[in-house]
């Protein structure tokens, strides 16, 4: 049976957050990694803003993001 560890899939979803950050910075939106992560408000926020990006990268690299934020947190 392969399992990743915890840190792993931590790293994982840092790489998703970072990989939206800079695509987001393209689109000339700041996110701040540490409150996306603490802050599930602004988490929501910047993927409904991901979401509505004319660009289909974008907007499957935030529900990719959105959707391991889902599993993670049970809901």
């Amino acid at each position: 049976m392969n399992v990743s560890s915890l840190s792993e899939q931590s790293a994982l979803r840092l790489v998703d957050i970072v990989e939206l950050k800079w695509m987001l910075a393209g689109e000339g939106l700041h996110v701040h990694v540490e409150r996306l992560q603490s802050d599930p408000d602004y988490a929501r926020e910047c993927l409904v803003a991901a979401e509505r990006s004319g660009n289909a990268t974008v907007r499957q690299v935030a529900s990719k993001l959105r959707a391991r934020l889902d599993s993670s947190s049970g809901g």
